[in-house]
């Protein structure tokens, strides 16, 4: 009841708070402390902990599944490889600073949860400061970066996260070993993701080519391929996490080999003219339709794993972070507060040397890397596995995050602003600005909280 009323009373004002720094996760947070045990105590981990941890797994599964299908290969390549050196350099890099500075700030946790942690907050997402990335002022450079980079980076440290929960005793991984860890929920749950995303994605192409599929199905299909992925790989003790984001790459390139759609999830199918109508053969027989680059299919799958997300964020303030609250520490506050600064900016300003960008664009692009729902659903499995240091793992965790909501929510709108003003004036001065580079194969990703023309 109280996670119905929440969102019924921020749809009303949806559009009100759009152009307010009271973004929906801080909203949902808000509501989800004043709800949990430290408030009014309507939710609460001992009773309802199998149906919540249900819930996040639902919704990270549906983001990493709808986040890979919208990334193309070509916005790898795009404006001197800004997502790449991203996710190549400055992921690898935050996971490394972060473990090393949990060692002297965080003393009660070992070596190998030390590293837990900063694996488990290494991972951006973008929902957290949404103008960041919506702002037109906002080269598209920078905004198409952030968005592939926080599409993909969730994904890319899975691999990282279940090799070390494997290296902890105790945990399920760790009955694997390594090894079996490294077989079983890294290379076969990517072979299962990649079978059933590539299989999902020819037979939508076939039918959606032959006319036998309707557009409404077509979009509820994403969600079967995306939760046949996920249980298959579960059941056979894999990640997954894992094989749903490599079903959403292969669903996608499935989908876009003939040429004549894309499956991206962006933008609206087009409407046949009226020649081309006249001309169809009046029979029965469907006339198949190429669908263009802008086709829809996974607009329902992300507009549900987005709200789904608003909730797990609600859940987050009630069980995770509300608790955590009452339990405050300076190293705990400090590891939040470098988490978000040193651990995110100084890696990325390392794996942005040499690319030309201005410190103002460095210095945008690192502070805008949010923690969010990977970050959430990846401690709370930290939790499930019963982690000698979990208590401590789970108070960073939520501290971290919770701080991230605040902060970049509350700055997103001013910054983007700011650095748009910068960027004209600097791009008005120099013709051949290195943040002026365009990019192809912009993507733009449904979020809940940033409307549309008025009247929608």
């Amino acid at each position: 009841m109280a996670v119905a009323g929440v969102t019924a009373a921020y749809a009303l004002a949806s559009r009100r708070l759009a152009s307010t720094p009271l973004s929906a996760p801080i909203v949902f947070v808000g509501a989800g402390i004043a709800t949990g045990p430290v408030g009014l105590d309507l939710i609460s981990a001992e009773h309802d902990r199998g149906p919540l941890l249900t819930l996040l797994e639902a919704a990270l599964t549906l983001v990493l599944f709808t986040d890979a299908m919208a990334v193309r290969p070509e916005q790898l390549r795009t404006g001197a490889a800004l997502p790449v050196r991203l996710l190549g350099i400055g992921l690898a890099l935050s996971i490394a600073s972060g473990w090393l500075l949990a060692w002297p700030l965080l003393p009660g946790l070992t070596g190998w949860e030390a590293a837990l942690v900063g694996a488990v907050l290494a991972p951006t997402d973008a929902a957290l400061g949404a103008d960041a990335i919506a702002n037109p002022r906002v080269p598209g450079l920078v905004r198409q970066g952030l968005n592939v980079e926080s599409g993909l980076n969730d994904g890319m440290v899975l691999p990282f996260f279940v090799l070390f929960l494997a290296a902890i005793p105790g945990t399920a991984y760790a009955e694997e070993g390594v090894g079996g860890t490294f077989w079983r929920a890294l290379l076969l749950s990517t072979v299962l993701g990649l079978a059933v995303g590539g299989a999902g994605g020819r037979l939508l192409r076939s039918a959606r080519d032959h006319g036998w599929i309707t557009r409404q199905w077509r979009q509820i299909l994403v969600l079967a391929i995306a939760a046949a992925a996920y249980a298959l790989a579960t059941v056979t003790r894999g990640s997954g996490f894992i094989a749903a984001w490599v079903a959403g790459f292969a669903f996608a390139y499935a989908m876009r080999g003939s040429g004549s759609g894309s499956g991206s999830g962006r933008g609206r199918g087009s409407v046949p003219s009226a020649s081309a109508v006249s001309a169809a053969p009046s029979s029965a027989v469907p006339v198949p339709v190429p669908v263009p680059d802008g086709d829809d299919t996974a607009d329902f799958a992300e507009d549900l794993g987005n709200l789904l997300a608003m909730l797990s964020l609600l859940v987050f303030g009630a069980v995770l972070l509300g608790p955590a609250l009452e339990h405050l520490g300076w190293g705990i506050v400090g590891y939040a507060v470098l988490s978000l600064t040193v651990v995110r900016m100084v890696p990325v300003a390392l794996s942005l040397v040499g690319t030309g960008l201005k410190l103002p664009t460095v210095a945008y692009i690192g502070w805008f890397g949010p923690r969010g729902l990977a970050s959430i659903v990846l401690g709370l499995l930290v939790a499930e596995q019963q982690v000698p240091g979990v208590v401590l793992v789970g108070r960073v965790v939520a501290v971290t995050v919770g701080l991230s909501v605040l902060l970049h929510g509350v700055s997103a709108m001013a910054f983007s602003d700011r650095y748009g003003r910068w960027y004209e004036r600097a791009a008005a001065r120099d013709q051949g600005l290195r943040e002026s580079i365009g990019t192809s194969h912009a993507i733009r990703r449904r979020r809940l909280d940033v409307t549309g023309p008025p009247g929608e």
